[in-house]
């Protein structure tokens, strides 16, 4: 359960991701090291800074870099690649189109998916059918958002691995019929500057608050990779403890905020925390946010995992939930179109 934490803490992975397809890996010290500052910012915060992730400086830039110069485009550019349901729900939306209880949210932004065949999830799945629409303009954009994609999703199932083994499991124990096969979610989101409006993640549990561009919310999932501008500090983490105190997620060079979703929250039977979180831009600047969310398998059913109702007396503390049930059902009800 998350604490009155006053800082979010920095974990170096690289002993874990040199290690992460070694069953054994936890008999290694340094590897033991990273799984308990993991454990312990799941416990305590929800939230935590990623450096060696060896991913390139260059790469989290660039993909910044290339989603700025698309939003700078002619709307009618923009218009090119725009969400519908006949795309499944993929593509550019417009300021005003992402709406929360009645209020348009004044952020624009490229909504993607792991691509879905058809007739594969059956109906649960057929919302969501479709390729993702990228830009033809930068020309670069599509090859290095599906190269950066495929290392966010290798970063966090190395992550994860670590997290089983915190939790007390084998190393795989998050895989298989939990994330074995794990869908994605991607938004490129702009934030005009100096607007305070409510703009929010469309598939996250929300409590809306004025004067924000991102009201306090959850994220869903398992876990969720933010690449943030490095120059605007605009992404607070916190909960609602007895000083009432919101904590700044200040943007490091080279780094990734990474924090935990309400699966893996379930999950851990509650032992880990899925922190309220929120988004103010008062900078004049436009700011650029890259969020990747890793999530469970699409179909996946979740419920607390055994070792941890053993570690509550055996009490289950949530009932089960099916991701792709309550992902479609944002989707289909957060969009004016």
């Amino acid at each position: 359960m998350a604490t009155d934490f006053k800082s979010i803490p920095m974990i170096d992975v690289a002993p874990l991701l040199e290690k992460s397809d070694d069953p054994k890996m936890a008999q290694d010290p340094d590897v033991s090291s990273v799984v308990r500052k993991l454990d312990q910012a799941c416990r305590e915060t929800g939230f935590f800074y990623v450096k060696g992730h060896g991913i390139p400086d260059s790469l989290l830039n660039e993909v910044k870099e290339l989603t700025r110069k698309f939003f700078e485009l002619p709307y009618e550019e923009k218009l090119k690649i725009k969400m519908t349901p006949a795309t499944g729900y993929r593509g550019y939306q417009r300021l005003g189109e992402n709406v929360t209880k009645g209020t348009p949210d004044m952020h624009e932004a490229i909504d993607c998916y792991r691509e879905m065949k058809p007739g594969v999830y059956g109906a649960l799945g057929q919302p969501m059918e479709g390729s993702n629409k990228w830009p033809a303009n930068p020309s670069n954009f599509n090859q290095r958002m599906e190269e950066y994609v495929s290392l966010c999703t290798d970063l966090c199932r190395k992550i994860l691995r670590g997290i089983s083994v915190a939790l007390g499991g084998s190393v795989d124990e998050l895989e298989g019929k939990i994330a074995g096969d794990p869908f994605w979610v991607m938004r490129l989101i702009g934030y005009p500057g100096g607007l305070m409006q409510v703009v929010v993640f469309f598939h996250l549990v929300h409590v809306i608050c004025l004067n924000e561009h991102s009201g306090a919310h959850t994220d869903y999932g398992l876990l969720t990779l933010v690449n943030q501008d490095d120059d605007i500090p605009a992404l607070q983490s916190g909960v609602r403890n007895v000083s009432g105190e919101w904590v700044w997620a200040v943007p490091i060079p080279g780094t990734f905020v990474c924090n935990i979703g309400d699966m893996l929250k379930i999950l851990s039977n509650g032992l880990y925390e899925s922190t309220l979180h929120r988004v103010i831009n008062s900078s004049p600047k436009y700011r650029v946010c890259v969020a990747f969310f890793y999530e469970t398998n699409f179909d996946a059913a979740i419920e607390p995992l055994d070792i941890c109702k053993q570690n509550s007396d055996g009490t289950k503390n949530f009932e089960r939930a099916v991701y792709g049930e309550h992902l479609v059902s944002k989707v289909l009800t957060n969009f004016v179109m």
